[in-house]
């Protein structure tokens, strides 16, 4: 089995939601910017997540995400599955035509469709607040930080205005006059 970063991301930001989410609704720019994970990346995430009824959204000024349930009742394994993470280490994906189209199961079919059962009842018995309870137990801070916008601070210098000018014949315009 190979967990990529969608199955890794996904549950990151689930626990960055976890932490933060007595205090109301989360912006997904804020766990973007505390777990450095890709804003839009984070959207389609949540986008599964949502369709999974693991989280809820909130519009408008101040809204952002919140979890859909209790953190308890949500697993890793339920977060893998709603971002379309498959949980398989067999090399035909369930379908036992390992060997090619007609030629049937390999020899290693039962171990490894015993390891996805395995991997499944592990994930499945961690809770979404297990996870949590471990991050303050290690002292993560839960405080909000101010969230960067794509609107600079900077004030904008305004552009000089050149007099000089700007081709051969206005030069000789303004030097015969």
């Amino acid at each position: 089995m190979r967990l990529t970063t969608k199955g890794r991301f996904a549950v990151t930001a689930m626990i960055d939601l976890g932490l933060r989410s007595s205090n109301g609704p989360v912006a997904l720019a804020a766990i973007s910017q505390r777990q450095q994970i890709s804003l839009s990346y984070l959207e389609q995430l949540f986008g599964r997540l949502r369709r999974h009824e693991l989280v809820e959204s909130t519009r408008g000024p101040g809204g952002g995400y919140s979890l859909g349930r209790k953190a308890d009742t949500i697993s890793v394994a339920d977060i893998i599955v709603a971002v379309d993470e498959p949980i398989d280490a067999t090399g035909c994906a369930g379908k036992e035509n390992c060997m090619g189209d007609d030629a049937g199961r390999c020899m290693t079919h039962d171990l490894w469709a015993s390891l996805n059962q395995k991997m499944i009842e592990f994930l499945d018995s961690i809770s979404l607040k297990k996870l949590v309870d471990e991050q303050l137990a290690k002292g993560v801070s839960t405080t909000e930080q101010t969230v960067k916008r794509a609107i600079s601070t900077v004030p904008v210098v305004k552009p000089i205005k050149i007099t000089a000018p700007n081709s051969v014949f206005a030069l000789g315009n303004t030097m015969f006059k």
